[in-house]
């Protein structure tokens, strides 16, 4: 790599700001598909066949729920706060599901893929030798991957960190978490953009895990500036 993030960010261009930006936010949509298609592969292996029929499985984001809350949605606000949060585009017959280890695991299968990427773009920056702009823009989404990690295997109803532990929930427990499904993501996401005590705690996990997975902090943070170019 040639150059420093430092030297990127100070002499920043309209063409290598735009570059990373269309690079984050397009990576961005296709691990929204691969989250999914995670979901959907588990749960097919797991007794949930439909989701074949569904189209699931062809990582055709046409097929997905719905398109403008499952990817429109997460695009403006990763472009607006700078945080990931995931949409719900797949269906899951978890009746299908053969065991409540299973369901636990599908549910898991999404984060999980989140985490697998940002490692293996951590990994292709720090051995690939590659122009240091390029570096930024996958260093930044990498992170993006892991904090959307962070985010979504948290225990809230509506994140998939709930939906681990929920099939070992009481019937009461499970009926009031899918009171406040629809909306408590929002108000964490609320809460990240606004609060600045919950901000700190949760991009410090973030940047623990990224570390943990040999992600470079100087390149992600100075990808963020230039995806955040606006404030």
């Amino acid at each position: 790599m040639t150059g420093t993030p430092y030297a990127i960010a100070e002499g920043s261009s309209a063409l290598l700001t735009t570059g990373i930006v269309l690079l984050v936010l397009g990576g961005w949509a296709v691990s929204l598909c691969l989250h999914e298609f995670g979901h959907a592969a588990v749960a097919y292996r797991g007794g949930d066949h439909s989701v074949r029929a569904k189209g699931y499985l062809t990582l055709d984001i046409r097929r997905y729920t719905d398109v403008g809350l499952s990817f429109v949605l997460p695009i403006v606000i990763l472009l607006v706060g700078g945080i990931p949060l995931p949409g719900g585009a797949v269906w899951i017959n978890h009746g299908a599901i053969r065991s409540r280890g299973v369901q636990s695991l599908v549910s898991l299968a999404g984060p999980a893929t989140n985490l697998v990427i940002g490692g293996l773009l951590t990994a292709a920056v720090a051995l690939v030798e590659m122009p240091i702009g390029l570096a930024i823009g996958l260093s930044c989404l990498a992170f993006i991957q892991v904090i959307a990690f962070v985010l979504n295997i948290l225990p809230i109803p509506g994140l998939d960190g709930f939906g681990v532990i929920e099939p070992f929930l009481s019937p009461n427990t499970r009926r009031m978490a899918a009171r406040v499904r629809p909306w408590a993501p929002l108000v964490l996401f609320v809460l990240i953009i606004s609060v600045p005590g919950v901000s700190s705690v949760f991009f410090q996990a973030g940047g623990t895990v990224f570390a943990a997975v040999g992600g470079d902090a100087r390149l992600a943070f100075a990808g963020y500036s230039e995806l955040l170019f606006w404030r």
